[in-house]
């Protein structure tokens, strides 16, 4: 395990479980949702993620957390990673998770990305772009379908995939290490 990409829903617990490994092996760590987020939640353009991405991941060794699929990012890192460990936890799990992150990050006012914080307004919208506990809820079903589509097609025969649907098998994987 030396090239590895941690994917699975927002809230999963992705950016936590990349930052042990990166740890414990010693690998280098790049969070995707750091290079996309830019100040004003702005988004990076697609052409200039890919770019830095790809310059990371030429890399021997390195870690990388996050999903990106319809930007192209995700073919860029799965490429050249050995390892994708997938982050499949049951939804109610990740929603606890999700909240309890969003909850934590409001009151302490904690600076995500490039100087970007959680507000409470985010908390009670609708509408799953806005909302970070509304878009994993949302998204939960569409995550599962998609990884399960793009890995069992064989275009990615070359990982060895890990598919964790606890936090078990999260508390074990990290183990092991």
């Amino acid at each position: 395990m030396r090239r590895v990409s941690v994917v699975g829903n927002s809230g999963s617990g992705k950016t936590t479980v990349a930052r042990v490994i990166s740890c414990r092996l010693g690998l280098p760590y790049l969070e995707l949702d750091a290079v996309y987020h830019q100040p004003g939640w702005a988004a990076r353009p697609d052409p200039e993620m890919r770019e830095i991405v790809a310059d990371f991941v030429r890399g021997d060794r390195w870690v990388v957390d996050g999903n990106y699929t319809s930007s192209g990012v995700a073919e860029i890192v799965w490429s050249g990673a050995d390892t994708l460990i997938w982050l499949d936890l049951p939804r109610p799990v990740v929603i606890r998770q999700v909240i309890r992150r969003t909850l934590r990050r409001v009151l302490t006012r904690e600076e995500l990305w490039s100087g970007n914080r959680e507000q409470w307004s985010n908390v009670f919208d609708p509408r799953p772009e806005h909302n970070i506990i509304a878009w994993a809820w949302s998204r939960d079903r569409h995550v599962r379908d998609k990884y399960e589509k793009r890995l069992g097609d064989g275009t990615w025969s070359h990982l060895d995939v890990v598919r964790l649907g606890s936090r078990d098998d999260v508390s074990r994987f990290l183990s092991a290490l």
